[in-house]
């Protein structure tokens, strides 16, 4: 069986279209479940739109050319795969992190603090006596700058992390002072 090169052309066409409006489709729905209305409304707009041009184009074409099928199914494949790992480079809404220390909570509390980010700290006990419980709500995105602050204090802390939907208020953790070229621009 020999593939012309215009079936692969409308193939490859086909993959790429699914693979955009199947990521829109994933990044629309993790945009619905943070409440994020606007920003799903336009990529629930790009992804029917997308999908209504690639879907006529398969049906009208499929019974010549089964392959097609082949590239439709692939492209929606490799979408949800791409929208989630768009969605998580994009990190959008907020976490919950609760960080289980049992040395030094206190000082690692007052840390995370200088750093910009809000806590709430309880007292509590473990199976191995006193702990502290560390509360911060942050953006995703500085969760792993959050992380790198835990993990320097208390390499063997424990944490657990869980989404936050609505948020009242978030801290943004502190920008670090502008160095090099950059601070050109800054000087007043």
């Amino acid at each position: 069986m020999e593939i012309q090169i215009t079936t692969l052309v409308w193939g490859l066409a086909i993959f790429v279209s699914r693979i955009a409006d199947v990521s829109a489709g994933t990044m629309r729905t993790i945009a619905i479940v943070h409440g994020r209305t606007v920003v799903a409304f336009f990529l629930g707009l790009m992804e029917i739109s997308l999908w209504l041009v690639v879907v006529s184009a398969v049906i009208s074409q499929i019974s010549q050319e089964p392959i097609l099928g082949v590239f439709y199914a692939l492209g929606f494949s490799t979408g949800n795969v791409v929208g989630i790992k768009l969605e998580k480079r994009f990190a959008l809404g907020c976490v919950g992190v609760r960080i289980i220390n049992r040395n030094n909570g206190l000082d690692m509390a007052e840390e995370i603090r200088e750093a910009g980010f809000r806590v709430t700290t309880f007292e509590g006990e473990g199976k191995s006596g006193p702990v502290y419980e560390l509360y911060v709500v942050c953006r995703r995105r500085d969760l792993s700058k959050l992380l790198v602050i835990v993990k320097r204090i208390e390499p063997g802390a424990f944490y657990v992390t869980e989404p936050a939907g609505m948020v009242s208020k978030i801290a943004r953790p502190l920008m670090q002072p502008v160095t090099g070229w950059r601070a050109i621009f800054k000087k007043k």
